[in-house]
C-alpha cells in the first residue's frame, strides 16, 4: 500500500517540517486547558508521518514544564509508535518490507527478538543508534506482540523523553526555542543547570548500557 509512503513524500515536499511543528507549538500555545489534548494528537500524527518529534519533544518542556511536559510526550509518542507499528503490521507491509531490505542491523533486530521480545524492543528505544520513526514500523513486521512493544517502547524511551523535555523547559519563548537564556535569576539556573546535568548523566549511563546489552544480544 502507499498510503503512509505517499503522505510522507508529499509531505516533506510541499512542506517545511521545523517550520510546520513551530507553528502547531505556537497553536497549541493559545488553546489554554485544550492544549495539552491537541499536543498529544499532534505528536501522534508527526510520529506516523515520520516528521521529527525532537522538536515537539523540546516544545513540551517549555509549554508544560517538565513534570506534566514529560507526561504528553509519553503520551504521544507511546500512542504514535503503536499506531505505526499496526500500519507497519497490517496495512503497509510490502512498503516497510522495501525500506529495511538489505539492511544487516535489523536482521540481526528481528532474530534478536524471536528469542527475546520485549528487552530487545526496550533495548533499541534507549539506544540513540536505531531510527526511531522507522523502528516504529520495521517492528511491526517482527513477532514481538502488540502488548509487548507497547510496554516495552513505553518504558524505553522515558529517559530520552525526560532530557529532551527539560532541556526545552530551559528556553525562554517558542521563537529562540533551545537558543535563549531568559530572564531566570541565578539561583534558577544553578537549580535548573544542577537538575539538567543529572537527567543527562543518566540518561547516557543508561544508554551506554543497553548499546552493550543489544549489541552482545544481537550478535
Amino acid at each position: 500500500m502507499f498510503g503512509v509512503a505517499t503522505i510522507l513524500i508529499v509531505a516533506q515536499k510541499f512542506f517545511n517540517a521545523q517550520q510546520l511543528l513551530n507553528n502547531a507549538l505556537n497553536w497549541i500555545d493559545t488553546l489554554g486547558p485544550w492544549g495539552p489534548i491537541a499536543f498529544i494528537i499532534i505528536y501522534i500524527l508527526a510520529t506516523v508521518l515520520f516528521l521529527p518529534g525532537s522538536l515537539l519533544t523540546l516544545g513540551a518542556g517549555l509549554l508544560f514544564g517538565p513534570l506534566f511536559g514529560s507526561v504528553y510526550v509519553s503520551i504521544g509518542s507511546t500512542i504514535g509508535a503503536t499506531c505505526a507499528f499496526l500500519v507497519g503490521r497490517y496495512l503497509a507491509r510490502g512498503w516497510v518490507s522495501k525500506q529495511i531490505e538489505g539492511n544487516e542491523q535489523f536482521k540481526a533486530i528481528d532474530k534478536a527478538v524471536a528469542d527475546e521480545g520485549w528487552k530487545i524492543v526496550g533495548l533499541t528505544r534507549l539506544s540513540p543508534i536505531f531510527p526511531f520513526n522507522l523502528l516504529n514500523y520495521a517492528f511491526g513486521l517482527t513477532q514481538v506482540s502488540l502488548r509487548d512493544y507497547c510496554l516495552a517502547s513505553w518504558i524505553g524511551m522515558m529517559p530520552g523523553t525526560v532530557m529532551y523535555v527539560y532541556l526545552g523547559s530551559l528556553a525562554g519563548s517558542l521563537a529562540t526555542l533551545g537558543t535563549e537564556s531568559g530572564s531566570r535569576t541565578t539561583a534558577e539556573w544553578v537549580l535548573y543547570g544542577v537538575g539538567l546535568v543529572a537527567t543527562v548523566a543518566v540518561t547516557i549511563y543508561v544508554t551506554k548500557i543497553a548499546k552493550k546489552a543489544l549489541e552482545k544480544k544481537i550478535s
